[in-house]
């Protein structure tokens, strides 16, 4: 066929429209780019051009009357073609050159992919255009078959395709670890409610009891008083340490849940300046604090931010010098306000302060006698920023330390909340009138110790009776019976939860408007938050704060008062 066609050409040397077709067929013929290959009807090839050559490493004459496209194909491909054409087409078609041809034959267009073999047994992946040549009367007289190398593709294909295995078994494995990580944190935190439950519930009864010591009739002696100081500064310090750890281990695991909302700065200080003051004057501390005539707004959590006021106050209580002053001040810093807390103590050196916010440091105080982890400043950093604002600090070794926060500035609550109950140091009511008829509180409880805790805080009262249920049904059956003025709840209850009991009470219409409060040793934030969502009309955390659960029990009793 090659002598064929070189006679054809000089034959239409001699005509231009011949010669250009001429100059085309021999770049084609001469192309290395591609393969193309043409047999006659029987498949047995006739010509093989520059870039079959080039591709297969066979020379034309290598081929050409001496073997069929088959010869230099995968059999394994070709006999998977011959069997899926088999089954398209129903009818039997052999594995060789018929399969490589069968939809020509038959007039289809046809493209694929197969893997050519070369001379030196290497291969490589080409796609495979496939007509059939007919001449005048359109019978077969061959077949072309024009080939391009697919290796660059596939390679690309191949990469592609590892690559997304890869990012697909990255993406997997990451979501693998997301979810440990996310079990492994909400393990962390039932282990850590847990463990709180369990300490504080021991605490209670230390705590409730020394204070029962520490407030009796006639007072203790005072090498009593003195024992009974250490036994509730330290208990109260333990409480510190694990709501602190709480808080800690909260925050790294994203677990803390911020209420956002404008509220008075200035109540914040008159509360912690109450809360405080008693520390203070302990250490004979002059605290100053602004004046409270204006009022600063703040977009931020209001239970969080007293915790980080209080938390400043106490350290620059906790690490002034005797006698010294804590001064407080609040202003406007654009459109945000600014919180100062500064103290008159040894200051901290440059390097301290690159430390200061490091957890369990204590800038050399482990070997003074101020009790503390470390832990306190970092929680207070972290909840700060939580709530979109800054802390810094400030600090000069031999005049004092200033520590500020920055929250965003806020208008005024459309509601405003009224005045806070009274102090809570003050001496709870109980001095009614002994003509004053006696109130029920029910009280549902299965821990012994704290039963007979409050049992003996309600007997200093004298407008006070108390009926008790160590379970939640019992506990329904009695405020069924006796109409309790009021219900204090315990939530970890055998066979039924407080919670549980409560939505009971609520759904009675004997019992559904009695108040109950949730006296608790779940005290997680989420906890407390819970129990409010539940109808708890207060949520108190154990150990009891007598001061605290006093006035308690004369706000929920004021709401069952007769008129």
């Amino acid at each position: 066929m090659n002598d064929i066609y070189r006679a054809g050409a000089a034959a239409r040397a001699a005509h231009p429209a011949l010669l250009q077709a001429d100059v085309l067929q021999e770049a084609i013929f001469s192309s290395p780019y591609f393969s193309c290959i043409a047999t006659d009807a029987q498949g047995v090839i006739q010509l093989f051009n520059v870039g079959a050559e080039r591709m297969l490493g066979y020379q034309a004459d290598d081929v050409i009357n001496r073997i069929t496209p088959a010869g230099i194909s995968d059999t394994a491909e070709a006999i998977v073609r011959a069997a899926a054409l088999s089954q398209q087409f129903d009818t039997p078609i052999s594995p060789g050159f018929e399969a490589l041809v069968y939809k020509a034959s038959r007039g289809i267009e046809d493209s694929y992919e197969l893997t050519y073999v070369r001379k030196d047994g290497s291969r490589f992946p080409a796609i495979v255009s496939v007509t059939a040549l007919r001449d005048g009367s359109q019978a077969i007289i061959g077949y072309l078959l024009i080939g391009t190398d697919n290796t660059v593709r596939k390679h690309a294909e191949q990469e592609r395709e590892l690559l997304n295995r890869v990012l697909s078994d990255n993406s997997v494995e990451l979501e693998n670890a997301r979810a440990q990580a996310d079990k492994a944190n909400r393990a962390k935190s039932d282990f850590l409610s847990s463990m709180s439950h369990e300490l504080r519930t021991p605490l209670n009864a230390v705590l409730g009891f020394a204070q029962l010591m520490a407030s009796d009739t006639p007072p203790p002696s005072a090498s009593q008083q003195r024992s009974l100081d250490q036994i509730l500064n330290g208990g109260w310090y333990l409480l510190r340490l694990i709501n602190e750890i709480l808080d800690l281990s909260m925050i790294e695991s994203g677990r803390v849940a911020m209420s956002r909302e404008a509220m008075a700065l200035t109540e914040v200080l008159r509360d912690c300046r109450a809360m405080i003051t008693p520390q203070a004057q302990k250490r004979h501390i002059t605290l100053s604090f602004p004046s409270l005539a204006q009022p600063f707004y703040v977009h931020a959590d209001l239970t969080r931010v007293k915790q980080v006021v209080i938390n400043l106050l106490s350290n620059a209580i906790k690490y002034n010098r005797t006698g010294g002053s804590v001064q407080v001040e609040c202003r406007l810093h654009g459109d945000r306000v600014r919180l100062s807390v500064r103290d008159t103590g040894n200051g901290l050196s440059a390097e301290q302060l690159q430390q200061l916010f490091q957890p369990f440091n204590r800038l050399g105080q482990e070997a003074g006698t101020e009790e503390g982890t470390g832990i306190g400043l970092v929680v207070t950093k972290q909840l700060v920023e939580l709530m979109g604002g800054t802390l810094g600090v400030e600090s000069e070794v031999g005049v004092g330390t200033m520590f500020w926060i920055e929250l965003a500035a806020s208008s005024a609550p459309e509601l405003q909340l009224g005045e806070h109950a009274a102090d809570l140091d003050r001496t709870p009511s109980g001095d009614a009138s002994c003509d004053a008829p006696r109130r029920k509180v029910l009280y549902v409880e299965d821990n012994p110790a704290n039963l007979i805790l409050v049992e003996q805080l309600i007997a200093r009262r004298s407008d006070l009776d108390m009926l008790s249920a160590v379970d939640g049904h019992l506990g329904i059956a009695l405020a069924r019976q006796h109409q309790p003025d009021l219900i204090l709840m315990d939530i970890n209850l055998p066979g039924i939860s407080g919670t549980e009991v409560l939505g009971l009470l609520r759904a009675d219409p004997l019992t559904a408007h009695i108040p109950v409060i949730a006296l608790s040793a779940n005290a997680l934030p989420r906890d407390v938050r819970r129990g409010l969502d539940a109808g708890f009309l207060r949520y108190l955390t154990k150990p009891i704060n007598v001061p605290e659960f006093m006035e308690a029990l004369d706000t929920a009793l004021s709401l069952t008062a007769a008129p």
